[in-house]
């Protein structure tokens, strides 16, 4: 008896001597792989930050030995969000400015900025967040009262999708703005005003209105972070997208020093966030990626750029091909010249680099993809992108197919605009606007976004207006052009795989398999089967990133 149980001792030495080494199990989950097949598992092994296996738990556990194993409570499993259109360092800078999101009136932003101003004394007042459509009164206001509540203190606050600015006279006299400027792209506010003399005479006036282009014109005189400040605005901001389940995020738009100073925080250990990213439209930008290349780490992938075509649908900058049905004598208008465009299309494809564009209207989308034609030829692999791609005509939509230019968009968009987007563009117009259906038909594949901070940076907000197409108090009862609306199924590949392959990255994330990132979430409740009501509600309770916990729900 004695032999036996030796020669059993040895045998389970020998046994265990024979597994694998893993960092990682995390077993009893319902795990969506988000395969081909979307195939659900049991258990996952991780070493090194990546996925070794999946499969049901007794088979991992007769070949892996792990340091460490996660029970996940019968609790459920998806690949890390990401999200395919964001503004990751804005949204940290305005984390540190004062909230403006969600105000029902003038009134309250004043109120909002005088309690900031107090908390806050020093340098140049901003903010984010205000919309005039979610006011009583659905007109730009101007700036009187913020000239006399901050007379020495300049004063500039951006409307919640970055096209406007409402700026006091204080930060118009630095900007050295005067009624008489005028700026491509762009538009300064004016009003009239009649001074009484020997006769009366009726002149124009700042209203502190500005959009589009003549924003940077206000924005280039608030001085520049200090480090400090910016490593405590991307800390913030990660903490909050980690808590949500995103793990990877497109930040559209960045200049080469901030990718300098990301790359810093990278190599320095705090920077936890996968982020792609997209190089701003400026000169020295294209020559940094002449000079530099690609850069590609495990944190940070930099192979794109991010063109503005034209505004927003809100501001009424986005460029229609006929008038604005609101306003009879206004198109909006594009932000640079077609001539623009084109150019930038040939430095771009020469660099063998990627061409994502900001269009909102149905001629800022047209100018667009018949830009994108010229260059890509026919079908490729090069997938330029259209960001937003809102308002296309019926007869445009077959570019992107016979193109592959992918449309990148954010389905929150449509909940937060459906309320007044018919006014805009008519109730013609407004069918082949947000119609991410349709779009998704013309590559069979569509990733998903928030553009936060336009919108929240919740991907359960992207997720449900995508499918739901309803506001969260369930408006409209039947949805929103539900013809538009993505599966389940759809709406979740929106947000995992085929956001990576929309950043060339679908062979290491976007799905849980074998060689790819350990980047995922564990949800309290199942995403897949849920009710309609509860999906709003539904709480990460733990986030990874390369098997490292980065989020656990207290």
């Amino acid at each position: 008896m004695k032999n036996y149980f030796k020669l059993l001792a040895i045998l389970l030495i020998i046994s265990c001597t024979n597994k694998t080494k893993v960092d990682l199990l995390v077993y009893n989950a319902t795990i969506y792989t988000i395969d081909s097949t979307f195939s659900t598992t049991e258990a996952i092994a991780i070493k090194d930050g990546k996925i070794i296996a999946t499969g049901k738990l007794k088979e991992l556990e007769k070949k892996y030995d792990a340091k460490e194993k996660i029970d996940a409570g019968g609790k459920f499993i998806y690949p890390g969000f990401i999200d395919a259109h964001a503004h990751f360092v804005g949204y940290g800078n305005s984390l540190q400015t004062v909230n403006l999101v969600g105000t029902e009136s003038w009134h309250e932003v004043l109120e909002r900025c005088k309690k900031f101003a107090a908390e806050n004394p020093d340098g140049w007042l901003t903010g984010r967040g205000w919309d005039q459509n979610d006011w009583p009164i659905k007109e730009f206001p101007n700036n009187d009262s913020l000239n006399i509540l901050f007379p020495d203190r300049p004063v500039a606050i951006t409307r919640i999708d970055g096209h406007a600015v409402i700026a006091n006279k204080k930060a118009l006299e630095l900007a050295g703005l005067k009624p008489s400027d005028k700026i491509e792209g762009g538009e300064i506010k004016l009003r009239k005003t009649t001074i009484v003399t020997n006769s009366e005479n009726s002149v124009d006036l700042l209203t502190g209105v500005l959009i589009d282009n003549a924003v940077d014109l206000v924005h280039a005189k608030i001085p520049a972070q200090t480090k400090q400040q910016f490593e405590e605005a991307i800390k913030d901001a990660q903490a909050n997208c980690f808590a949500v389940g995103l793990t990877t995020i497109d930040d559209c738009g960045l200049g080469f020093k901030q990718v300098e100073a990301l790359k810093a925080m990278q190599d320095a250990g705090d920077l936890k966030m996968r982020l792609y990213i997209l190089l701003s439209d400026e000169k020295a930008n294209y020559e940094y990626a002449t000079q530099k290349g690609r850069i590609k780490t495990d944190r940070l992938n930099v192979r794109g750029f991010k063109i503005y075509g034209d505004g927003a649908l809100g501001s009424r900058g986005a460029c229609l091909l006929q008038p604005y049905s609101d306003d009879k004598n206004h198109y909006g208008f594009l932000l640079s010249k077609p001539e623009h465009f084109d150019s930038v299309a040939a430095v771009i494809s020469k660099l063998g680099w990627q061409m994502c564009t900001h269009a909102i209207g149905d001629s800022g989308n047209r100018t667009l993809l018949n830009i994108y034609a010229k260059y890509l030829k026919g079908k490729n692999d090069l997938r330029w992108r259209i960001e937003h791609a809102q308002v296309v005509n019926q007869n445009d939509f077959d570019i992107f197919g016979a193109n592959n230019i992918i449309p990148s968009v954010q389905p929150t968009h449509a909940t937060s605009d459906m309320y007044w987007a018919i006014d805009r563009l008519g109730s013609e117009r407004v069918k082949n606007a947000y119609a991410y259906k349709k779009l998704l038909g013309q590559n069979g594949w569509i990733p998903l976004g928030t553009d936060f901070p336009v919108e929240d940076i919740s991907p359960f907000k992207t997720f449900y207006a995508a499918v739901v197409r309803k506001d969260a108090k369930g408006w409209p009862v039947n949805g929103y052009q539900t013809e538009n609306a993505l599966s389940r199924q759809e709406a979740l590949r929106g947000m995992t795989i085929w956001a990576a392959k929309a950043n060339f990255e679908e062979n290491e994330k976007g799905s849980l398999e074998k060689g790819k990132y350990a980047d995922f979430i564990i949800l309290d409740r199942d995403l897949m089967t849920s009710e309609e009501k509860d999906l709003l509600s539904i709480k990460v309770l733990k986030t990874f990133v390369g098997g490292e916990k980065v989020f656990e729900r207290k």
